[in-house]
């Protein structure tokens, strides 16, 4: 028997809004699958990261694909960006409360991944030789 859901309960969309829902869903992970998100969010991890820091962290990332990506995160409630007023002016970065929860969930897709490694590339020599 399917469990029953309260529509007030906290992330239970009401029903006109499940549309938007997996439209922000979908969009949300669209940025968060660019090929260096990941690479951001794991450098900041727990803790608050400058600009230069992020880009000396991260192999091969340029200062336009490094700026593009933090503003997506931004725009999207995974990364904080606190501008401080000094001369020259000092950017730093962390993760919001659900880029932490997103960072989570990210090692446990990694965990997984590890876990599995076997089973997957076995997976795929069978899928080739067919």
């Amino acid at each position: 028997m399917k469990e029953q859901r309260h529509v007030d309960e906290p992330g239970t969309p009401a029903a006109a809004q499940v549309d938007q829902v997996h439209l922000v869903a979908r969009e949300v992970f669209d940025v968060v699958g660019t090929k260096w998100a990941l690479p951001v969010i794991e450098a900041i991890g727990a803790d608050t990261r400058r600009f230069g820091e992020l880009r000396r962290t991260i192999a091969g990332i340029s200062h336009r694909l490094l700026t593009a990506t933090l503003r997506q995160l931004e725009r999207n409630g995974v990364v904080d960006r606190t501008l401080h007023p000094t001369v020259p002016p000092r950017t730093e970065y962390r993760l919001t409360a659900a880029g932490l929860e997103l960072h989570q969930t990210i090692n446990g897709f990694c965990r997984w991944s590890r876990r599995h490694l076997d089973e997957v590339l076995a997976s795929r020599r069978r899928f080739e030789q067919t």
